[in-house]
C-alpha cells in the first residue's frame, strides 16, 4: 500500500531528517525494500562525531500474519519498519543495507511476526569485519515515534535494532532479552560501536 509507504517516509524524515542515501533491493516473489541512510552529530553525550542511521521502509506495506492462522488478514496486524544506529567511520556499516533489507522482507518471506524482544539472524556478519550475524529487535517509540494510521489498519512501529555477538544471542535465547539489555547497561556497553567487543555473560 504505497499511501502507507508514504506516510512511514514522512514520518522518518520528521524524526531524522533528509536522508543523504538510499538503495533498494527486490527478492523474488517480495515487493521491494528500500533502506535510507541519515547521518547525524553523535547526541548521546558521548563526544564528538557521527553517528549514521539506516531505515527500512517498505516492510510496512502490508500487515505480519501470524503463520498459524487459517486467514491471512489483508488490513488487520502489526506493521514496522526497521532502525539501525551505528557510529560512523568506524567499519564499512554501509554493507549492512542487503542484509536489513533481508531483515525486512522475513515477514512476507517467511510468515514471521517481527516484535520487540525477537532475535533475526542474518547468517553472516552485518558488514564486513563485524561480530555481529544477528540483532535483538528493541522497543518503539523512542527515536522514530509510532505512526497512527486510518482504522483498522495498526500502528506502525519504527523497530530499532541492537546487533548480538553470537555468544550474545545463544545466552539471550536462553535468559530472555530483558535479561540481555540489562547486562549490557550494567557494563556500559556501547551499542552503537560497530565493533565492539561481547558483554561479559559469566554469572
Amino acid at each position: 500500500m504505497s499511501d502507507v509507504l508514504a506516510l512511514a517516509e514522512a514520518r522518518l524524515l520528521t524524526a531524522l531528517g533528509e536522508p543523504d542515501a538510499r538503495a533498494a533491493v527486490t527478492f523474488l516473489g517480495t515487493d521491494r525494500i528500500e533502506v535510507l541512510r541519515f547521518r547525524a552529530a553523535d547526541d548521546d553525550g558521548g563526544g564528538a562525531g557521527e553517528i549514521v542511521r539506516y531505515a527500512t521502509l517498505g516492510m510496512s506495506a502490508h500487515p505480519m500474519t501470524d503463520p498459524t492462522a487459517a486467514f491471512a488478514d489483508p488490513l488487520r496486524g502489526p506493521r514496522a519498519e526497521l532502525v539501525l544506529t551505528v557510529r560512523a567511520g568506524r567499519a564499512d556499516t554501509d554493507k549492512v543495507l542487503r542484509p536489513l533489507a533481508v531483515l525486512a522482507a522475513t515477514p512476507q518471506v517467511e510468515g514471521l511476526i517481527v516484535a520487540p524482544g525477537a532475535s533475526l539472524d542474518t547468517g553472516e556478519p552485518l558488514w564486513p569485519g563485524a561480530p555481529f550475524t544477528s540483532v535483538l529487535v528493541a522497543e518503539s517509540g523512542g527515536l522514530v515515534p509510532d505512526l497512527e494510521l486510518e482504522p483498522p489498519l495498526d500502528p506502525v512501529r519504527f523497530l530499532p535494532l541492537l546487533p548480538m555477538t553470537p555468544n550474545e544471542a545463544a545466552w539471550k535465547r536462553v535468559h530472555g532479552a530483558a535479561a540481555l539489555q540489562e547486562r549490557w547497561l550494567r557494563s556500559g556497553t556501547d551499542l552503537r560501536d560497530p565493533l565492539r567487543a561481547g558483554v561479559p555473560l559469566g554469572e
